[in-house]
């Protein structure tokens, strides 16, 4: 009874984070050793099964958020193949492993192949089919609808020795459809609902080597990446409306490390440069009608050349001096520069006027050290104090076509300096009781923006307990930041509380989850534009945002006499906001808008159950549910988002 009791109190408060249901995990077919095959050693199952899904409610969302459907599916798999002499003919390893094969949102397949001491070869393959539904406000009008693939390919010769060569390509991919907006002339005029063609691609070839000399490594790379968009707006409903913005940008860049240790000392140094040249344009037109019914025509053209050169390098020192001490000491300094003849021109063909903006340089130097020291006491504990400082330029040159341009030679700079101490213990207070905590104060003498960091500090502790059959866990932090600068004021806290904990009751039963909260809350000042028939500038009021994010993760599994396992799990995330229940009527509608918006209670929670029967020692059935729920209390302008979907599969595990 007693062990019961802790048991009911343990599991609502401290379980696991929830896995999906689907694929099968911790299950496994076959004889761990494989079976030897023509000199190799070989491990492997597979997974093929079938996905059933009902959804109902707000589709749009659950397909922004899941997005599993019906069909039938390779949910993973696993094949590996040893050497069992390791003096393979043209390879000694070959790993091949695959998730959600066959039309799932999330696919994913890699693939090792290695011979000993001449070639390693690693491939990773995905994609993602991303659905969003826009916002709620839109009516229909912002929509997404696309699939992105990444490919990365890496050799490696020569694997085991003091001298390697690499080399590597890797591509991004992203096509699809959307539909979104413009609004043009002015206020109250013309907005073009505009379908939108998707294609952009991203390129990257390197080649480098590593070399190990004199308790050194140094690595040498040299990459050349190539990006592309060919995105296309138009035609837009209504009178008309069109875009093209073709770009090509590419990017050559160096990078090296070197790393060495010595019996009281260690460095790690690294630089790297790169330069990006971009060539762009964007021509879009616009015919329509203005706020007061007059005919308008817009043409709009910026184009231009781009060069953006990035230097950084960092070094870092670590001084031993005894078995107590340890000094840390990391300096870091980047460059970034943005130059170039970019220009944005307007044209309306009806009044025949012009109007040019042009842009020539922006640059961008942050230089930082930090310098920590860890002092060990004893055994049980050791205490770390460190320093932080960091200076930032910020610098920017308008230039016009020609010198008699307003915007000829105008020029801004910044600058800002940061510092920063941090103090920390770590304690062993028992022997199986760990606790850590640390805290980091400072501040900013000319922050950027409102919500840059002027005057902050957080504070973070942890402490752990490990048992042989159980481990309970804790976690606290907190960040503070106040700013203020000359447009408005600024302030944010987040506050974090969590609990985690497993227990193995006997061989057979385990539980395990976590809890947490986050507190969340920000205020800073607005100024804007609204009202009519003329719009006035209405100031004094704030940007208000609370949130309080409450999760709990629950997981058991039992293993039933080696026949069969069960898994159940539920886990649910929910926001009470600020702790209203309902939103209150305001005095003006912009009044209203902004409360709308200063809290976003929900609540989505989803429960699962698995369960896997053994049939022979090489084959397993496996099926599985799992509920997906959402749930706004209050959306945007009174339109609130949720849905319900049941979700599940069967499948077969097997080697053979």
């Amino acid at each position: 009874m007693r062990r019961l009791g802790y048991f009911a109190w343990l599991f609502p408060a401290l379980l696991a984070a929830q896995e999906t249901v689907a694929p099968t995990v911790n299950e496994k077919v076959g004889s761990s050793r494989g079976a030897d095959k023509g000199g190799f050693n070989i491990v492997q199952n597979w997974e093929l099964g079938y996905r059933f899904a009902s959804v109902g409610g707000d589709r749009g969302k659950y397909q922004s958020d899941v997005n599993f459907g019906k069909g039938i599916r390779l949910l993973g798999s696993s094949f590996t193949a040893n050497s069992k002499t390791g003096k393979g003919k043209w390879l000694d390893e070959f790993v091949l492993s695959t998730q959600g094969l066959g039309n799932d949102p999330y696919e994913a397949a890699t693939v090792r192949l290695q011979k000993n001491r001449w070639y390693r070869y690693d491939l990773l393959w995905r994609q993602n089919d991303y659905r969003n539904p826009g916002l709620v406000v839109s009516n229909g009008t912002h929509l997404q609808d696309t699939t992105r693939r990444w490919q990365d390919h890496d050799l490696t010769l020569m694997p085991q020795t003091h001298f390697r060569v690499r080399a590597g390509y890797s591509r991004v991919k992203e096509n699809g459809a959307a539909l979104t907006t413009e609004q043009l002339f002015d206020s109250r005029s013309n907005v073009f609902t505009i379908f939108r063609n998707i294609a952009r691609q991203f390129d990257d070839y390197r080649v480098g080597a590593d070399a190990d000399f004199l308790g050194m490594r140094l690595t040498v790379q040299k990459r050349w990446s190539f990006y592309k968009e060919d995105t296309q707006d138009g035609p837009g409903q209504g009178i008309g409306f069109s875009r093209q913005q073709p770009y090509r940008g590419q990017t050559g860049g160096w990078m090296g490390n070197l790393y060495g240790e010595r019996r009281w000392i260690v460095v790690n140094g690294r630089f790297t440069y790169a330069s990006t040249v971009g060539d762009f344009v964007q021509n879009e037109s616009a015919i329509g009608l203005d706020r007061f019914g007059a005919a308008a025509n817009r043409q709009v053209l910026v184009r231009g050349r781009g060069n953006r050169p990035v230097t950084s390098g960092d070094f870092t020192v670590t001084l031993l001096p005894g078995a107590r001490v340890s000094v840390i000491n990391h300096t870091s300094a980047s460059n970034t520069r943005m130059v170039g003849n970019n220009s944005y021109q307007q044209f309306d063909n009806s009044t025949f006027s012009y109007s040019t903006l042009a842009f020539e340089s922006l640059s961008l130097r942050l230089m930082t050290n930090a310098t920590d020291v860890r002092l060990r006491v004893s055994k049980k504990l050791d205490f770390v104090g460190g320093f932080r400082y960091s200076e930032r330029r910020i610098r920017s040159v308008e230039n016009g076509f020609s010198p008699g341009s307003p915007w000829f030679g105008v020029s801004a700079e910044q600058f800002n300096t940061t510092k920063a101490g941090v103090v920390g213990v770590n304690w062993l207070a028992g022997k199986n009781f760990r606790v850590h905590a640390e805290s980091e104060f400072g501040t900013n003498d000319n922050p950027f923006t409102p919500v840059s960091l002027r005057d902050y500090h957080s504070v973070r502790a942890r402490a752990q307990y490990r048992a042989k059959k159980f481990s309970l866990g804790g976690a606290y932090a907190d960040n503070y930041n106040a700013n203020s600068i000359a447009i408005t004021a600024y302030s944010s806290r987040a506050r974090s509380y969590s609990g985690e904990g497993s227990w193995s009751a006997k061989s057979w039963v385990s539980v395990d989850g976590a809890w947490s909260k986050l507190h969340t809350d920000t205020a800073g000042g607005i100024n804007f534009f609204a009202g009519a028939p003329r719009a006035a500038l209405i100031s004094g009021l704030e940007s208000i945002y609370v949130s309080n994010l409450h999760a709990v993760n629950a997981g058991a599994r039992f293993a039933l006499k080696n026949y069969a396992d069960l898994y159940l799990g539920y886990s649910i995330t929910k926001d009470t906001g600020d702790g209203r229940g309902s939103l209150a009527a305001q005095p003006t509608a912009a009044g209203h808008v902004f409360y709308n918006v200063q809290t976003f209670p929900l609540t989505f929670q989803s429960p699962l159950a698995r369960v896997s029967v053994r049939l022979t020692d090489k084959l397993r059935w496996n099926a599985g549910w799992q509920y997906y729920g959402y749930r706004e209390q209050f959306g945007v302008l009174g339109l609130n988002q949720g849905y319900r979907a049941n979700t599940g599969y069967t499948s077969l595990l097997w080697a053979f």
